[in-house]
C-alpha cells in the first residue's frame, strides 16, 4: 500500500479522481487546500490492481497451435531482417509478435520448472517492444479486447502478446 498526492487545478480534480481507478485500487480522494494558490491537493491510499488473468487468453489457449520452441528459435533467427524492413510492416509485426511469444513461452517453461534466469525479464521487454510497435498507429493490431495503448496492455504486456498471438495464429 502507498499514498499518492496530486496537486492540480480544481477543474481537473474530478477527472483525476475518476481516472485513477484504471491503474490502481484506491480509496476515495481526500481533498485539501493546497499551499499553492489556486490549486487543490488530492490524497489517495492506493494498491496496484491485481493482475487479472481472466482479462487475457491463457498461455495454453494462446500457444496451443504454436510451433515448437526450437522451431520458433530457428524461425526468429532466419527472419530477424524482417523486423528492420520498414517496407513491409506486416512482416515486421509478425517477427516482433513471434519473438515476444517465443520469449514468453520460454519464461513460462522456466516458471513451471522453477528455473531462475533472465527469461522473464527478456519476455517482459520483448512484450513491451511488441506493444509499443503496435501502438505506433500504422500497425495491424487486432486490439480485441485490449488495444496496445490500454492500461491493461501496459500493465500486462505478456497478456497482450498472448491475445495478439492467439488471434494471429488462429488466422494461419
Amino acid at each position: 500500500m502507498f499514498e499518492i498526492r496530486i496537486i492540480c487545478d480544481p477543474t481537473d480534480a474530478n477527472r483525476i479522481t475518476t481516472d485513477r481507478g484504471r491503474t490502481f485500487a484506491t480509496s476515495p480522494a481526500r481533498r485539501l487546500a493546497s499551499r499553492t494558490p489556486g490549486k487543490e491537493r488530492l490524497y489517495f491510499t492506493a494498491e496496484h490492481r491485481p493482475d487479472d488473468t481472466r482479462l487475457w487468453p491463457s498461455p495454453e489457449a494462446s500457444y496451443a497451435k504454436a510451433p515448437s520452441v526450437i522451431s520458433e528459435i530457428g524461425w526468429t533467427a532466419r527472419h530477424v531482417r524482417d523486423a528492420l524492413d520498414s517496407a513491409n510492416p506486416d512482416q515486421a509485426r509478425v517477427f516482433w509478435l513471434r519473438k515476444a511469444a517465443l520469449l514468453d513461452r520460454i519464461a513460462l517453461a522456466d516458471e513451471r520448472n522453477g528455473a531462475r534466469g533472465d527469461a522473464l525479464e527478456a519476455a517482459i521487454q520483448a512484450a513491451h517492444r511488441f506493444r509499443v510497435y503496435d501502438s505506433r498507429g500504422d500497425s495491424r493490431y487486432h486490439g480485441h479486447p485490449h488495444d496496445p495503448d490500454s492500461d491493461t496492455a501496459f500493465l500486462n504486456p505478456r497478456g497482450y502478446v498472448r491475445q495478439e498471438y492467439a488471434l494471429w495464429i488462429g488466422k494461419q
